[in-house]
């Protein structure tokens, strides 16, 4: 057999492992064949046993028409007359030899074979060995009379296991027929009720091919079997959960484009005005704002891509061990610049490493936004305060500052993308709080928003400790 149909045939054997119908046949079968595999070895002893019976009766009846036909003469001896009935009732076609004794209660001989076993008990077969040959024994004593004391003799007779075997046989095939029989149609019956039975899961999987590929609108329940109710459900909350997914996908999208064509118009405009400008001061100004709008559109760019990260699905999920307090610090330093031209004090309240489980970089990158956030609204002279611990089994990040606040009635509209609060002077993308949320939420936390005492907000994010 050449490698390439050895490939196929277990590519065919992979795929009918894999296959509901072939499987549930497979265990209906399997069932089946255990019942009947152990009726059949029922059966043959139940036919030993009735063959043997059988035997067992005829070799009784022939034992008496011969003790019947044993008589004594006037001189007191002891004759017999074997009639032919009594030996040609096992002329069964099979064969078989028959053998036979009849001897007195004192031991005489007066027919037959004299060593042919006996059996040990009288009107009992019994399986012995003779002549070369099994044989099936059995004794009779009878009474006979005219002899002395009402004396009897004992007839004993044999036969060869030919016909015994034969009727065994035959009722164990007779039971095997009906046994394969009652498989096939079985079988058959299996076969036309996995067909019928899994005929509406072939129409959902139908249903679901012939769709279009924008078509996510829910399946009926109804199309199928109540057991396979909860899998129709289970779709449509998918389908229902992809929808949603497409439609912010397409509102990100197109506020994205929005969001980037106005500063990308900004730098083609600026770029121009760079040079054509003759004046080496105004060409000067020119390239500060184009690096300006430059570091504007890289920031806005650099949390696009952020926020597609943070998106659940969108990349293979990571449980590191990520310290708060360390990274929160390191932070604080790396933003120390931006807060001193704007003589912003900025402070860190941990005194010891507080642990959760989950993505080291995007938890870093919530902290950078939040913390970042703060410093871009609070106005000069102004203060920001990170404090990072623990209580009730969770990792709690406030940062507190004393800017503008956030009016109540627009807390729950800041985690939206690319949503900004009229009024406010900070140049923002309006996508820190929303990148927030996402890598809070991802990490089985929670995020609020309050007001901080003497004006300004604090954000309190709750993270599951490790």
């Amino acid at each position: 057999m050449s490698s390439s149909l050895v490939k196929k045939v277990g590519a065919a054997i992979a795929r009918l492992s894999h296959s509901l119908r072939v499987q549930l046949l497979c265990w209906v079968l399997l069932t089946l064949f255990g019942a009947i595999g152990f009726n059949l070895y029922d059966s043959f002893w139940t036919a030993d046993a009735t063959a043997k019976l059988v035997t067992d009766r005829t070799l009784l009846a022939s034992a008496r028409v011969i003790a019947e036909a044993v008589r004594v003469d006037e001189g007191g001896n002891v004759q017999v007359d074997v009639p032919p009935s009594a030996l040609e009732m096992f002329d069964t076609g099979f064969g078989d030899r028959v053998f036979y004794q009849v001897i007195t209660a004192w031991g005489s001989l007066v027919s037959g074979f004299p060593d042919l076993p006996l059996s040990a008990v009288q009107r009992a077969g019994e399986d012995r060995a003779f002549h070369g040959a099994d044989v099936r024994v059995m004794m009779l004593d009878h009474p006979v009379v005219g002899l002395p004391d009402d004396g009897a003799i004992s007839v004993t007779v044999a036969v060869t296991h030919n016909s015994q075997y034969a009727m065994r046989r035959q009722l164990w095939l007779s039971d095997f027929s009906k046994q394969f029989v009652l498989v096939f149609v079985a079988s058959l019956v299996t076969i036309l009720g996995l067909q019928r039975g899994l005929a509406p899961a072939l129409r959902l999987r139908d249903a679901l091919r012939l769709r279009g590929r924008n078509r996510l609108d829910p399946l009926p329940p109804e199309m199928v079997q109540s057991e396979l109710q909860p899998l129709v459900h289970a779709l449509n909350d998918h389908m229902e959960r992809v929808q949603n997914q497409m439609a912010a996908q397409r509102r990100f999208v197109s506020n994205a484009a929005h969001q980037l064509r106005t500063p990308l118009a900004l730098i083609s405009t600026q770029a121009s005005v760079a040079a054509r400008e003759a004046d080496a001061a105004r060409r000067d100004e020119a390239l500060v704002a184009l690096r300006t709008s430059t570091k504007q559109i890289s920031r806005l760019a650099s949390q696009l891509l952020t926020l597609s990260r943070a998106e659940p699905g969108s990349r293979r999920p990571r449980n590191d061990a990520a310290d708060l307090t360390k990274a929160a610090r390191e932070i604080l330093e790396a933003l120390a610049e931006e807060a001193l031209k704007r003589n912003i004090d900025v402070g860190l309240e941990a005194v010891r490493p507080v642990i959760v489980d989950g993505d080291a970089t995007m938890l870093r990158e919530m902290l950078v936004n939040l913390i970042d956030n703060a410093i871009r609204y609070t106005r000069p002279n102004g203060r920001v305060t990170v404090a990072v611990g623990q209580a009730d089994g969770n990792a709690i990040v406030t940062v507190e500052d004393n800017g503008p606040g956030i009016p109540s009635g627009e807390r729950e509209q800041v985690f939206e993308r690319f949503y900004r609060i009229m009024g406010t002077e900070s140049e923002g993308s309006g996508l820190g709080l929303a990148i927030v949320r996402e890598v809070v939420e991802g990490t089985g936390g929670s995020v609020s928003l309050d007001d901080a005492e003497g004006g300004g907000l604090v954000v309190t994010v709750r993270l599951p400790l490790a």
